[in-house]
């Protein structure tokens, strides 16, 4: 056991600055906004009363921050599942501590189970709106070898920053440099149809699709790219794309869980 705890702090220190940020603070005020807006009533007022008050985009980017703490650190696998270059999906061996599919599919069952103390809900509800974020950008579906793109250095408008860092924040800010309620104004403008279509499936198909994204990042990005208005254009609507797809997804699933 002890041997373990030493195991898990030295992991820890390797995954502080590395794979457990995604969106910054923009991106998951954006799908946490997307996702209340279209919640049902029954919904917000469950959520109300789980949050003492504090909306979901209060606490969306929480678990970054508290997976940083001792008594959280069991979760800093959780915000992402690494798949290598030439692995399939299905291949991926599990990780012992959890990844972000476990650790979604696992918080939704407690939810959903109704059985939580009050105190337990609200983590288990901090933690999931803010997974389900992070399960929409790509690089938290990226490769083991890198530690999810940290370890592939590029010039961003002549800045030295790593892949994983690009698309965290600064393709965000360079796309659109709007607050949160500017993006979902702008983005949150599908039809129903759009909606239902965009809300189907599960916690792995839409990792699935995060992938497919990801092995396309890493094509048109190699180490020591210099990405500049080019990269912008093309990755910008993906971004846009993911926002609120997580958004939507978010919603729908709350909606489910407290219907």
């Amino acid at each position: 056991m002890k041997l373990k705890k030493i195991i898990l702090s030295l992991f820890a220190s390797v995954f502080m600055v590395t794979d457990v940020f995604a969106w910054g603070q923009v991106g998951h005020d954006t799908t946490c906004r997307i996702a209340e807006l279209h919640l049902t009533k029954k919904a917000k007022k469950r959520i109300n009363q789980i949050l003492e008050g504090k909306s979901i985009v209060y606490w969306s980017n929480w678990l970054d921050n508290a997976s940083h703490q001792p008594q959280y650190a069991y979760s800093l696998t959780w915000h992402y599942k690494n798949v290598d270059a030439g692995q399939r999906y299905e291949d991926v061996p599990p990780v012992e501590e959890g990844d972000i599919v476990t650790a979604l599919t696992d918080l939704q069952a407690k939810l959903q189970s109704h059985r939580l103390s009050h105190d337990e809900e609200a983590l288990a509800l901090k933690m999931f709106i803010h997974l389900l974020g992070d399960l929409h950008q790509p690089m938290h579906l990226g490769h083991k070898s890198d530690l999810g793109a940290n370890q592939v250095n590029v010039l961003f408008f002549g800045q030295e920053v790593n892949l994983h860092q690009v698309w965290d924040g600064d393709l965000v800010d360079s796309g659109h440099r709007w607050t949160y309620d500017e993006w979902t104004s702008q983005i949150d403008r599908a039809s129903k149809a759009e909606q239902q279509t965009i809300v189907q499936g599960t916690f792995d198909d839409w990792a699935r699709e995060t992938l497919s994204y990801a092995t396309q990042v890493y094509a048109s990005t190699p180490d020591g790219a210099e990405l500049s208005y080019d990269y912008v254009a093309q990755w910008t609507p993906i971004v846009e794309q993911q926002f609120l797809k997580g958004g939507l997804r978010l919603a729908h699933l709350l909606n489910e869980i407290y219907k």
